[in-house]
């Protein structure tokens, strides 16, 4: 399924090749299932079109967009930027996203809801920067745009 590659793609990306199948490339899939999740709700319950529309290809772009609606801009702006990113906590990552999202992403990793947002806030700031260099999301699919940074 597209949502195991891309967890795996997320995994090599936030992992930097030093842990394997540890910590990161769980939360690279982790994030992965949420952003396939999120592909297939289509864009989740109050975005309607708008966050598929947003995404596209690119499930990261709407992802953004509901975390900036939902009072986080300050914190996404940090991961595009260039200087330190800001945290997010589970609990805000669990109140931006669509219930049934999350629900399908803990349920594809066999973790709790809250464990599975516990684990997209750690791992989404390193995603977004480490997919932002020049300090916004690049256009295209979000699988090319990961190949893309592999070093």
């Amino acid at each position: 399924m597209a949502g195991n590659d891309l967890g795996s793609l997320l995994g090599g990306l936030l992992g930097g090749g030093s842990g394997g199948q540890g910590g990161s490339g769980g939360a690279g899939n982790i994030l992965g299932a949420l952003l396939g999740a999120l592909t297939g709700a289509g864009g989740g319950a109050s975005g309607g079109a708008s966050g598929a529309q947003a995404g596209g290809n690119n499930p990261l772009g709407g992802l953004m967009d509901m975390l900036t609606k939902s009072g986080l801009a300050d914190q996404a702006q940090s991961w595009l930027g260039t200087g330190d990113n800001k945290p997010v906590s589970g609990a805000q990552i669990a109140e931006a996203v669509p219930d049934e999202a999350l629900q399908k992403a803990a349920a594809q990793a066999g973790v709790s809801p809250q464990e599975a947002a516990d684990q997209i806030a750690q791992a989404l700031p390193t995603a977004v920067d480490r997919l932002s260099p020049g300090g916004q999301l690049p256009s295209g699919s979000l699988e090319d745009i990961i190949r893309q940074q592999k070093f």
